[in-house]
């Protein structure tokens, strides 16, 4: 049993719950029909670019739960075969996931406050570290 990666683990799990109960709802309450029009756009495109930006989330929904499965087989079994590389490759995935948050927030030219209440970029960034952790006893 290797504790840091089941704490990344649970983490990512968690991260798949909130996802998918309290992301989809806030997803669904941007609808451009349910906030009042199209947004300065032809309302088709608008409504079809809304889709496929719901569409992506779920794809991230999907991404989580398969990280926080092979993460749970990872951290409390033998199951995986080379666990060391998978642990490491993991960590550098959600390293990534961490940077292009954070980058994602600077282009956009966010506030301050934002990187504090939009801050799943340290989740990734304590997860990424979590599993690094891990893979050194693998």
């Amino acid at each position: 049993m290797n504790t840091p990666i089941l704490i990344a683990a649970g983490i990512v799990f968690l991260a798949f719950m909130a996802h998918t109960v309290v992301g989809n709802r806030e997803a669904l309450s941007t609808r451009p029909s349910m906030a009042g029009g199209a947004h300065g756009g032809d309302p088709t495109t608008v409504e079809r670019n809304w889709v496929q930006s719901l569409c992506a989330f779920q794809m991230v929904t999907v991404d989580l739960l398969a990280l926080s499965l092979l993460l749970f087989a990872l951290g409390a079994t033998d199951a995986v075969p080379a666990e060391r590389e998978v642990a490491v490759a993991v960590s550098v995935f959600l390293a990534l996931w961490g940077g292009a948050w954070l980058v994602q927030l600077l282009a956009l030219r966010r506030r301050l406050t934002d990187y504090l209440l939009l801050s799943q970029w340290l989740f990734w960034f304590v997860c990424s570290g979590l599993l690094y952790w891990g893979s050194q006893s693998l």
